[in-house]
């Protein structure tokens, strides 16, 4: 159910989780677990294939984010995420980030355009709609997979996130590299959430740190998702499971159009280290136990507040012991 090709990612194949419950299919499945185990200890990224995302579906979102991003500027500002009393808890609409002199993680220079979820009364909405609740449905199985492979009961996790309401898609577009040292995309960082579905077109550039080290690339591969888990689940997991290093390198020559998707918890949770993974002395706690919405709050005042120091950026190490 995994394969490893030199430095490429691992592939996990989720079609056993689609069959019928027969004792080939079981054994499937425990293959298929084991692999995304072995992931997520060691990167916390693998790539999905037969995950039950229609194929066309993928393309034809990737063609109305590009579609949607080759409109006149004055087009999309007609989208732009509403502030002050009337704005959303997340971001809903067009914004577009220009490059600074940052170094700082998730605040840094960021050369994308983004538009969250659908833009209101757009024609096609349907099929964005479509795509959000597939990747709703597939973060659910690998959520219940994650849970086995903690060794957790099957549904643990699900009482940590019921509420689909805080899930969160967005469309990326990066500008082409203009030359060889200004190509940075989004500079190496870790997901604040619990897991992340990307879906990329043929331009690639993502990039993943891999155990040893060197940045691995997660080059495009039609059909399949690249899957990755977040801060939430390396907290959870008292470190076991790895919040996953990732970078967008832009590429010369061509825009890069990207999809992902947010699997979050409800925002009042706590979070913390499972006595499953920290009970007892040689294994102390490595985090203390934070509100989810608080982190994320702090993850946003990255963004819109970038401190003047690196240092001072808030990720889960603000949390560790």
């Amino acid at each position: 159910m995994a394969a490893s090709n030199g430095g490429a990612l691992p592939v996990v194949d989720l079609a056993p989780f689609f069959a019928r419950d027969g004792a080939d299919d079981a054994g499937a499945r425990a293959r298929a677990t084991e692999a995304v185990r072995e992931a997520c200890q060691a990167t916390g990224f693998f790539r999905a294939v037969n995950h039950g995302v229609p194929r066309e579906l993928m393309a034809r979102v990737l063609e109305l984010s590009a579609a949607f991003f080759a409109l006149p500027d004055e087009e999309k500002a007609k989208v732009r995420p509403a502030e002050g009393a009337s704005a959303a808890p997340l971001p809903v609409g067009y914004a577009r980030r220009t490059p600074t002199t940052r170094t700082s993680t998730c605040s840094s220079s960021t050369p994308t355009s983004g538009s969250t979820t659908t833009p209101p009364s757009r024609p096609d909405s349907d099929a964005l709609e479509e795509c959000y609740a597939k990747l709703a449905e597939l973060g659910l199985l690998v959520q219940d997979i994650l849970s086995e492979c903690m060794g957790l009961p099957r549904g643990f996790l699900a009482e940590y996130n019921a509420d689909r309401g805080f899930d969160f898609l967005t469309a990326l577009r990066y500008f082409p590299a203009t030359s060889s040292d200004e190509n940075n995309g989004i500079s190496a960082h870790e997901d604040g959430n619990c897991i992340t579905f990307v879906l990329q077109d043929g331009v690639g550039g993502l990039e993943v740190l891999g155990a040893d080290g060197r940045w691995v690339p997660a080059e495009p591969v039609e059909g399949s998702i690249v899957v990755n888990v977040g801060d939430v689940l390396q907290v959870l997991s008292n470190k076991k499971f790895k919040s996953a290093t990732h970078r967008v390198v832009r590429r010369p020559g061509a825009h890069r159009h990207s999809i992902a998707f947010f699997l979050n918890l409800h925002g009042d949770k706590w979070v913390e280290p499972l006595p499953e993974f920290a009970g007892h002395a040689s294994e102390p706690p490595r985090y203390r136990g934070f509100r989810y919405n608080e982190y994320m709050q702090l993850r946003m005042r990255n963004k819109t507040h970038p401190p003047a120091r690196p240092e001072d950026v808030v990720h889960i190490t603000h949390y560790e012991i």
